[in-house]
């Protein structure tokens, strides 16, 4: 058995706004606050066209979120859907958010769209499903549970071989399982109270235009710590399937 350290690859697919990177820095910093210690971890910037080599290279593999459109098809994500789906294909763990969620879904073939009542932004209930108890990464949690929400896209149809994992009323998948080690989420597990309060600040401005109450969504911005506590569940399973 190897003593390294699990190797985690982030592919990094995005920035978010400037005045929240200056306070709080960027996507992929998050993950790195959120994910073990114990990781080896390596940013690879897949809206500059990188990309990780290899998908079997890697212990894990993690996709941020990002203000692009899966739908819009761009040349780089595009690319990055196509490794991703080598990396399904050689059961990589892998764990996608929100943008990263919707690219999995995409490169498998689910359909990825404007989500039909809009926007879902703030803290959120996610309800797990049956499916879920079995789930290696979600066995144990709770059957309903706080997170932080923020998009606009979703995922419209999952891929053919996917197992739905959890929704709420808003959002039919939330979270969803391809293969033995390949998971989507909707939610945030990476935002902290402070972020998602930022994300609603910046937001304010079209949210009362669409009809919310953006200082009410703010007001009711609460700790969401099982969804958190997703990052290192992550990491876990990434040890323990790397010791075999």
């Amino acid at each position: 058995m190897s003593k390294q350290n699990p190797g985690v690859v982030i592919l990094k697919t995005g920035s978010t706004y400037p005045g929240i990177k200056k306070q709080f820095g960027d996507f992929d910093e998050w993950f790195v606050r959120g994910l073990s210690k114990a990781l080896d971890l390596t940013v690879v910037n897949a809206e500059a066209g990188e990309l990780p080599g290899d998908p079997a290279a890697w212990d894990g593999i993690v996709i941020t979120g990002s203000p692009a459109m899966v739908s819009d098809r761009e040349p780089w994500s595009e690319k990055a859907a196509e490794w991703l789906a080598q990396a399904v294909d050689k059961a990589v763990p892998l764990l996608g958010v929100c943008y990263g969620h919707q690219l999995l879904a995409h490169a498998l073939g689910g359909d990825v769209g404007y989500h039909p009542s809009g926007r879902e932004s703030g803290t959120k209930r996610v309800e797990l499903l049956a499916s879920a108890q079995n789930d290696p990464l979600f066995r144990g949690m709770p059957d309903s549970f706080r997170a932080h929400l923020t998009h606009k896209q979703s995922v419209l149809r999952l891929p053919p071989s996917a197992t739905l994992l959890g929704r709420n009323e808003f959002e039919p998948h939330q979270a969803f399982r391809v293969g033995k080690c390949a998971w989507g989420v909707q939610f945030h597990p990476e935002f902290s109270e402070g972020i998602m309060r930022a994300y609603l600040g910046v937001q304010a401005p079209e949210l009362e235009l669409e009809g919310f109450d953006s200082q009410a969504m703010i007001d009711a911005v609460t700790g969401a710590p099982e969804a958190s506590g997703l990052l290192e569940r992550f990491s876990a399973f990434v040890t323990e399937n790397k010791s075999g």
